[in-house]
């Protein structure tokens, strides 16, 4: 049994991580419901949307994802505009109605134009005033772009680190994992909340699940969201013919990231259109606490807002104001 009296920590060993991986099964989703207990309101899941802002056309060559420009001609996919803020605002009053707490909104660069950041900022500020929480992903910042969305009011910004440090080459060639770190730094140095985590079922091996663990509960601070993403394999992309992550393994990685990162809210991510009711109960069970809600994230598919309801309403439990 873990500790639950330990004060949070960003100096988490590997050897820890690895034995935290390791432990018998049922014994380490206690520990993780024991920890969410302790930090999070039981039986409650914060929904976010995710509305892609700016589709396709990315110089980056993620070997997960469709919207690279390098791919483009095997997966299909149709680069666009950035959308209106009207448009914008129209789908962030929809989720609002439909429950959503937190408004998220992508637009596939390696970095935002400062012309592009304009209308983003406008973005942010208009789905403020709805009453939502706003999180944006752009790529990679620099400190003044940073200190421009923290003035704007923007609430979280993702910059996911994807993998373990030593993987990561092996999946992306276009930036490094040290470029990443680099933007989450200016994004805390804005005072702009993280929200930072990873994809499985790239390949990886179980030894680079933990480097991503490690990276993530090592951060100066822990990110306040933490997804944990199942690939989407998407046809035409490098890892389409990936194998399948084992169920298990996948609601362990859940669970180690509960336990090492204990305030931080938890996001059962990408992926979750694979996974039957009875797995997504067992990954609320080791600490997720927050979904992506509606039937698209970015472009690729996410279960309908129904069959989430339903799974909640079976469950006992409520979506958190």
């Amino acid at each position: 049994m873990i500790d639950t009296d330990t004060s949070v920590r960003t100096d988490w060993t590997h050897t820890e991580i690895t034995a935290l991986f390791a432990r018998p099964f049922l014994d380490l989703v206690y520990d993780a419901q024991t920890m969410h207990r302790r930090y999070h309101t039981p039986n409650q899941v914060q929904l976010s949307q995710l509305l892609s802002i700016k589709t396709g056309g990315c110089a980056e060559d993620c070997g997960y994802c469709a919207q690279s420009a390098k791919f483009a001609q095997d997966t299909g996919l149709k680069a666009t505009k950035l959308m209106p803020l009207d448009a914008v605002l129209n789908d962030a009053r929809t989720a609002k109605a439909a429950g959503a707490t937190r408004f998220c909104m992508g637009a596939a660069w390696t970095r935002p134009k400062d012309k592009d950041l304009d209308q983003v900022i406008e973005m942010v500020e208009g789905v403020k005033a709805l009453g939502l929480e706003t999180c944006v992903t752009l790529g990679m910042l620099n400190q003044a772009q940073a200190q421009r969305l923290g003035a704007a009011g923007l609430d979280y910004y993702n910059h996911n680190i994807d993998t373990s440090p030593e993987y990561y080459k092996d999946i992306i060639t276009t930036r490094t994992f040290d470029e990443r770190l680099e933007t989450l730094e200016h994004v805390r140095q804005a005072n702009i909340n993280v929200c930072c985590g990873g994809i499985v079922g790239m390949g990886e091996t179980a030894e680079d699940r933990v480097g991503m663990i490690v990276s993530l509960a090592t951060l100066p601070e822990h990110p306040g969201s933490v997804p944990i993403n199942r690939l989407v394999r998407v046809a035409g992309t490098p890892l389409a013919h990936s194998d399948d992550i084992d169920d298990l393994d996948f609601v362990r990685t859940i669970a180690v990231a509960r336990i090492t990162m204990p305030k931080a809210v938890v996001r059962l991510s990408a992926g979750r259109e694979t996974m039957n009711d009875s797995m997504q109960t067992l990954c609320f069970m080791a600490g997720a606490n927050s979904i992506f809600y509606g039937e698209k994230l970015l472009t690729t598919p996410n279960p309908a807002a129904n069959r989430d309801m339903k799974l909640l309403s079976r469950l006992g439990m409520t979506a958190s104001a």
